[in-house]
């Protein structure tokens, strides 16, 4: 959920079920909201190497480049991209944060181009070949390091308080200013699910 105030924002994650590890470590996992392309998640026909799994190229046509990095401290740039302990990790995880967004994310949110992507998949769901790549973002880390394993896109509505329930519940777009109006993830998730990678959309028709 994103609560917009001219360019301030309030962003609200809920995660649960994502990758738990990593190098004996609560796992990493890079959130950003993506602009600039489509404005959708990509679809399991993305995979165009068929190795079961849609990395960050792969993916980038349908959701485009990072307007903003949601760490949990300091610089929300894309230049924290992969600032890996400045992001939330674990199986399951809330993030809440209040910053100003750039102009180019803001209306990006605006024209309904924006695009969710929370980062990082457990590599025992990969099939063996993707369990092998080096992330194409820093070869140093495993592929399922970086790897999309969540996504969704945005609808605005204007609301006098916040909607109840899951990610599901995104209302569908409407015009208005971008003073006190609500942005909800309404599509949710790729995920990677025995050495497959699924396209799922899930929508609300709710106002």
């Amino acid at each position: 959920m994103i609560e917009l105030d001219g360019n301030e924002a309030t962003v609200t994650v809920k995660v649960s079920g994502a990758a738990e590890t990593f190098m004996d470590g609560p796992f990493p996992h890079a959130q950003h909201i993506h602009i600039g392309a489509q404005g959708v998640c990509p679809p399991a026909q993305a995979d165009t190497d068929g190795d079961g799994a849609i990395s960050v190229p792969e993916g980038h046509p349908f959701y485009g480049d990072i307007g903003t990095s949601l760490t949990t401290e300091g610089d929300t740039s894309a230049d924290s991209a992969l600032a890996v302990e400045r992001f939330p990790g674990g199986s399951a995880y809330n993030y809440e944060r209040t910053f100003e967004l750039n102009d180019a994310t803001a209306a990006s949110l605006a024209d309904g181009t924006a695009v969710v992507v929370v980062h990082g998949v457990d590599p025992t769901k990969l099939s063996a070949e993707a369990q092998e790549k080096p992330s194409e973002l820093d070869p140093a880390l495993p592929l399922a390091a970086t790897l999309p394993a969540a996504c969704g896109t945005v609808s605005v509505s204007q609301m006098g308080q916040m909607p109840e329930g899951g990610a599901d519940t995104g209302s569908p777009v409407q015009q208005s200013d971008t003073s006190g109006i609500f942005l909800g993830v309404g599509a949710l998730a790729v995920a990677a699910l025995g050495g497959g990678a699924w396209a799922v959309s899930r929508r609300s028709s709710r106002a």
